[in-house]
């Protein structure tokens, strides 16, 4: 079953290591994906707004999430069960498109994005 939730600024929406059993849409707001570097910095992947998945890697293979999602201003999410997209699927293939369509942007993105964004101490650089 679907469900809506609502972010606050700053919080948390899963950690990086965490289980993952559904994927996001973003409904309004935007959402920082990151994750910890070796050097206890924290690499910005990625910053996500209204009508963009993330989540749906763990979401499809199980495994658990590869990075820490953030809202970076007061967000509106809409999460989807694995259980709910298979079911969905059963019906209708179409439905992982769009899941399809949020990995290879993420794919074509990170390996043609040359510069990386690094925040330590609250501040981002480029890198």
């Amino acid at each position: 079953m679907t469900a809506t939730q609502y972010m606050k600024k700053g919080q948390v929406i899963f950690y990086e290591g965490n289980r993952s059993d559904y994927a996001f849409i973003i409904e309004d707001g935007q959402v920082e994906v990151s994750r910890k570097r070796k050097d206890g910095n924290v690499e910005v992947i990625d910053i996500l707004g209204r009508n963009e998945v993330f989540g749906e890697i763990g979401m499809i293979d199980g495994g658990p999430r590869s990075a820490t999602a953030t809202a970076l201003e007061n967000s509106k999410v809409t999460l989807i069960s694995r259980n709910d997209i298979n079911a969905m699927a059963r019906k209708d293939h179409k439905v992982w498109l769009p899941f399809v369509k949020a990995l290879s942007a993420r794919l074509r993105r990170s390996t043609t994005k040359e510069k990386k964004y690094i925040r330590n101490a609250g501040l981002v650089r480029q890198r």
